[in-house]
């Protein structure tokens, strides 16, 4: 049992950001942990500290430096957002159960689950009201995790106490056995688990319960489990709307990924993963792998298809507002595509811990224009306070992946990057897990989910609750020519889960829920036009036509652009494929091999 609480490492942070609840982080057991152990309040304590640290996937060290939350690479598997690594497996849809990505995911949920077990099979909730919340997290924690995993993977082992020597041969529960579990699990947690206190962020509580619980009741029912949609859209919009008027959105959208702002955006962010640089710092690097390799590593870059999908701020799609200038695509866009994405010409502002760099980004080149000069960018040397050319790293780095042609297509992500305060090597900015925007986001589209099955009628709070989202950013309201139209609002609140959601790992299981893996990931992924085209200076050419939305009927209801100038634009990946069985990820041929399990179909021994 030592092993098990090794790690005393915990999300909740204190609302300063400056610090986090230091008795979590640095006290120890004193003796070997037994079943007693659990009757202490400070033991329990130390054990839920181990469940919360399962949140965090990777690290480079025992339990200090760097980590990152697994749901920072989920989006890099869609067609969404690419990864120089990644999407040549499982973001194209080229997946193998001997997969280490697939199991690094399996290990860490379960993880979660076996540390929660062993606490709460020893622990006594009703010792006290400490233990009692304390046994309610572990349980919202553990639900989680199970909700990941059969979202991931389908049937898969279950468990609710520590494994027995013979649970190592366990074979799998059915997947629909399980979601109800856990939505039993998170419903009787959340009767326990306090209203909203402010000191407790990133920890668990009332609202997180049932945020939670509306995701998972929401998949269940996009995925007809036990042949009864109905039943599940009905517990997802019952759970938020228990959330609803309980927390309110932050006023200024792109502060909720700033420290400074998350600070003050507390009430938004339901669930967090925290980090902070006092005691035992802990910190991640999702900005650095997101940025220009001038500074960073461009690991994770934005799609044309991401790119395409923010409405004009007319709340009309591109290929239908006016307002759309396909010279200069950034003007009169939903102001969210500016808080997510960089494009060219964007100005980008980082400290990489020597100090700030400011760079105008180029594309990963220089001005064609200027040969003398090609492959370089613009920097601003604060020293000297002056812009100079420097080497472009993104276009002249010899290391691997920094062609233009083989990583991105001229877009960067701007979530996380914009905190000039914090080293982007070293980022503290917290990473969110659950926000009340999406909980909103999760109602309508529970609502018109049972609107379009004929199990309600149309509820107006559909309305208003996207147009709360919406209006967050100086969107406009629903449209008129929506209102009433299933299919329309259907197709809009995808829109704005994509959008509003964009690089907070969400969208891979979206994309599970809608079927569109054929959609999104068999299509290669596009760019900017070349730069024989004028693709890396505006204006942009004439010969740039607009993305075709509706080539299919799924196509224009899920946002999805085709281009009839493919041949102009910056292409990766020409050969994706999607096939049927990978909506559901193999289980990890180590797993099978020891426990003598089943393999999802599909999949090579299956």
């Amino acid at each position: 049992m030592k092993k098990f609480i090794k790690y005393p490492i915990l999300l909740l942070c204190v609302l300063s950001m400056t610090s986090c609840a230091e008795d979590f982080l640095t006290r120890y057991p004193s003796k070997p942990t037994t079943g007693d152990f659990f009757k202490s309040e400070e033991a329990a304590k130390l054990a839920l500290t181990g469940i919360y640290n399962g949140l965090y996937l990777w690290s480079s060290g025992a339990a200090i430096g760097y980590m990152l939350p697994g749901y920072a690479s989920y989006d890099a598997l869609t067609g969404l957002v690419m990864t120089r690594d990644e999407n040549e497996t499982l973001g194209a849809g080229r997946i193998w159960p001997d997969d280490s990505t697939i199991l690094a995911y399996w290990k860490s949920w379960y993880v979660i689950i076996q540390r929660a077990n062993t606490m709460l099979v020893n622990a006594d909730p009703s010792q006290s009201e400490n233990m009692a919340r304390y046994t309610a997290e572990a349980r919202v924690l553990r639900a989680m995790a199970y909700y990941y995993l059969i979202s991931m993977f389908g049937d898969v082992p279950f468990m609710t106490e520590p494994p027995k020597f013979e649970d190592f041969k366990c074979q799998r529960t059915s997947k629909v056995t399980i979601l109800d579990f856990v939505l039993r699990e998170l419903d009787e947690a959340a009767n326990i688990l306090p209203e909203w206190i402010a000191t407790d962020r990133g920890r668990v509580d009332k609202a997180a319960a049932y945020g939670i619980m509306s995701r998972a009741a929401l998949m269940g029912g996009s995925f007809n489990y036990n042949d009864d949609a109905a039943h599940y859209f009905k517990i997802a919009a019952e759970a938020a709307e228990k959330v609803i008027g309980k927390r309110e959105l932050s006023k200024d959208f792109s502060s909720l990924f700033t420290t400074k702002g998350q600070a003050q955006a507390h009430s938004e962010l339901i669930m967090e993963a925290c980090f902070y640089d006092t005691d035992e710092a802990k910190f991640h690097y999702v900005g650095y792998t997101e940025t220009s390799r001038f500074v960073g590593q461009t690991s994770r870059y934005p799609t044309q298809t991401l790119f395409d999908t923010f409405e004009c701020i007319d709340g009309k799609r591109i290929d239908e507002s006016p307002l759309y200038d396909p010279t200069d695509p950034k003007k009169n866009r939903d102001p969210r595509l500016h808080a997510t994405i960089f494009i060219t010409g964007d100005t980008i502002t980082v400290n990489t811990g020597g100090g700030k760099v400011k760079a105008v980004l180029n594309a990963y080149q220089g001005d064609p224009n200027d040969r003398a000069n090609y492959r370089k960018t613009m920097s601003y040397n604060y020293t000297t306070q002056v812009w100079d050319k420097v080497d472009n790293m993104d276009f002249t780095d010899p290391s691997a992946f920094t062609s233009f042609a083989n990583a991105g297509k001229g877009y960067m992500c701007a979530k996380f990057q914009r905190d000039s305060t914090e080293n982007i090597n070293q980022s503290t900015v917290n990473f969110p897990i659950l926000r009340y925007a999406e909980v909103l986001l999760n109602f309508a589209e529970a609502k018109i989910e049972l609107w379009a099955l004929g199990a309600e009628a149309e509820d107006d709070r559909i309305y208003t609750a996207i147009n709360e989202v919406r209006n967050r950013v100086g969107m406009p309201d629903v449209s008129s020519d929506r209102v009433g139209n299933v299919e329309k609002m259907r197709q809009l609140v995808r829109r704005e889960r994509k959008v509003e959601l964009a690089f907070e790992g969400l969208h891979l299981i979206d994309l599970r829920r809608w079927d569109i893996g054929d959609l999104e990931n068999s299509q290669p992924v596009y760019g900017m036009p070349e730069e024989k085209y004028g693709g890396f200076k505006a204006p942009y050419p004439s010969v740039q036509k607009l993305p075709v939305f509706n080539k299919t009927a799924r196509h224009d209801l899920n946002d999805i652009a085709t281009y009839p100038d493919a041949e102009i634009r910056l292409v990766r990946d020409k050969n994706r494929k999607w096939e049927s069985h990978y909506r559901l990820w193999p289980i990890p041929q180590s797993e099978v091999s020891k426990t003598g399990m089943s393999q999802n179909p599909g999949y090579a021994g299956s």
